[in-house]
């Protein structure tokens, strides 16, 4: 991404970057805690040499992950895992800016999620 009209952007990329790696190493620490060992695999990363592309691709990530978050907060809260519930409710909020702040970046609404 080059130039003015990329230069927000970048800068907030920069910091969902930084905030995905921290929420990868707050649930490797919930995976620690219980003893447990991660049971899926990581999706693909879809990549492209178009910046616009490239952020739709992030956006739907986004999109997709933040139902899912729904439904872990909900089965940790039902085992009485609040500790657990808590970090994913931190996690949930940052990825809900991250989508909002792709859509300002791309002129689109936000996507209804989906349960």
């Amino acid at each position: 991404m080059k130039g003015a009209k990329f230069q927000h952007i970048a800068g907030e990329l920069k910091k969902h970057a930084s905030e995905e790696l921290d929420h990868a190493l707050q649930i490797a620490k919930q995976i620690d805690y219980f003893n447990g060992t991660p049971v899926t695999a990581p999706k693909t990363v879809k990549l492209s040499g178009q910046a616009r592309t490239c952020w739709r691709f992030d956006r739907e990530n986004e999109r997709v992950t933040i139902p899912r978050l729904r439904q872990r907060i909900r089965q940790a809260e039902a085992m009485g895992e609040f500790a657990l519930s808590e970090v994913l409710r931190e996690i949930i909020v940052q990825e809900q800016e991250h989508l909002t702040d792709l859509a300002e970046a791309l002129g689109i609404d936000n996507p209804s999620l989906e349960e």
